[in-house]
């Protein structure tokens, strides 16, 4: 690490911690050189995530897209908001260990769904009704038949 004062390269760590986030390290450096000491913080790099829309327009990953989507589908449930929340994490944490640069947006619905399958069926088929597009009664009374069917089984 190059020293910030007088750019040589001779510096060394002298305390390293958890910064405040707990997501970075926190290291103070004093330069062998001219013994000024200097703050860097180390983070893990994430790779951007880009979403494939079904037109097959590219736009950067929202988290916040998956959350209003979460919160619609749960609304006058018995569901809290750490739950949700919770939820958009599960998500998000299997998107991105999948490690691709670019995931398919009916690859997170799908996900989704399948997590709120498991939290609640009302909010599931909200979800699905919304996601899948659901164009008559008959495509919405198959999904509640494989709900039913599941729990029955």
């Amino acid at each position: 690490m190059k020293c910030p004062f007088c750019g040589k390269e001779n510096t060394r760590v002298i305390d390293s911690r958890p910064a405040d986030d707990c997501s970075s390290i926190r290291r103070r450096r004093q330069c062998d050189e001219c013994s000024k000491r200097f703050t860097t913080y180390e983070k893990v790099e994430t790779i951007p995530l880009v979403v494939i829309k079904k037109d097959n327009n590219r736009e950067p990953y929202d988290r916040s897209k998956i959350e209003a989507g979460v919160f619609r589908s749960c609304h006058k449930r018995p569901i809290s908001v750490d739950q949700i929340n919770a939820l958009v994490d599960e998500v998000e944490n299997t998107i991105f260990n999948l490690e691709e640069k670019e995931v398919p947006s009916n690859k997170i619905g799908e996900i989704v769904m399948d997590k709120l399958k498991n939290l609640d069926a009302v909010a599931y088929v909200r979800f699905a009704s919304v996601y899948r597009e659901f164009k008559d009664v008959n495509t919405f009374m198959n999904e509640l038949k494989k709900i039913l069917d599941h729990e029955h089984a």
